[in-house]
């Protein structure tokens, strides 16, 4: 791909994952005898030779420690959600015209989806594309998406996610939900940021609530649907062992 000094890849690696009931940051949680970000290292290595940015936080140094130098490193001081994560971000992203955000436990998301992703955004000129998964229903394997963002549609466009937490009954029925990762505008990325608050449930600042600040200005959000397993992270034992099930 073309100007790939442009574009930034950031992954979010500053959780603790407390759900975990594991010591280690998330990120490090082994799948397969293997760290969940090295996969998502691998996958954007074989889709831009590019080196990303970890952001990182709980247990900095021993996420350092594992990775090294397959990543450069952003510090998140206080984990006050996604979208201060990205913020903290901004100073490492000068002069880049288009911004990548991937989660570092979504181990099972591929090179092809990644790629896809960004050529949907530049060939669209959209102000977000995004990953989007959907699911039949909330059974089985896939009751682990009961917590995924739900994505609010009208007339087919994007107006917005609501997170599980704070949407109402009629929007947990929806079956097409949030499969994390996205492609931004760089400068309309770091101008909006700084408009979203706090007022939810978690009171963290949501990356997600750019979108219904795209939705109100009129700006351009495009969507590429990827398979429901592709979309899965790890938050429980139960859903590492979910994971376990598709992971080679």
């Amino acid at each position: 791909m073309k100007n790939l000094n442009k574009i930034e890849i950031l992954i979010l690696a500053a959780g603790k994952g407390k759900r975990m009931q594991d010591d280690l940051p998330k990120v490090l949680v082994k799948l397969n005898g293997k760290p969940m970000i090295m996969y998502v290292l691998e996958s954007t290595g074989k889709a831009f030779k590019k080196k990303p940015i970890a952001i990182i936080g709980h247990k900095a140094e021993l996420v350092k420690s594992e990775l090294k130098n397959l990543c450069s490193y952003v510090l998140q001081e206080k984990q006050l959600g996604t979208g201060h994560a990205i913020s903290s971000a901004k100073d490492s992203c000068v002069n880049t015209e288009h911004i990548i955000v991937l989660s570092g436990d979504q181990p099972l998301i591929t090179p092809k989806t990644i790629k896809n992703l960004m050529e949907k955004h530049l060939k669209s000129k959209s102000k977000i594309t995004f990953t989007t998964t959907e699911l039949p229903d909330f059974k089985d394997w896939r009751k682990a998406f009961i917590g995924f963002g739900r994505i609010l549609r009208k007339n087919g466009k994007v107006m917005g996610i609501h997170e599980y937490k704070d949407a109402n009954e009629k929007e947990k029925n929806i079956k097409e939900v949030n499969a994390g990762c996205y492609a931004f505008d760089a400068k309309w990325l770091w101008k909006n940021l700084e408009k979203i608050k706090n007022n939810n449930v978690q009171n963290e600042y949501y990356l997600t609530d750019l979108f219904q600040i795209a939705s109100l200005n009129g700006d351009l959000i495009e969507t590429i649907k990827i398979k429901p397993h592709e979309a899965l992270g790890a938050n429980t034992k139960e859903e590492l062992e979910i994971l376990g099930k598709f992971a080679v």
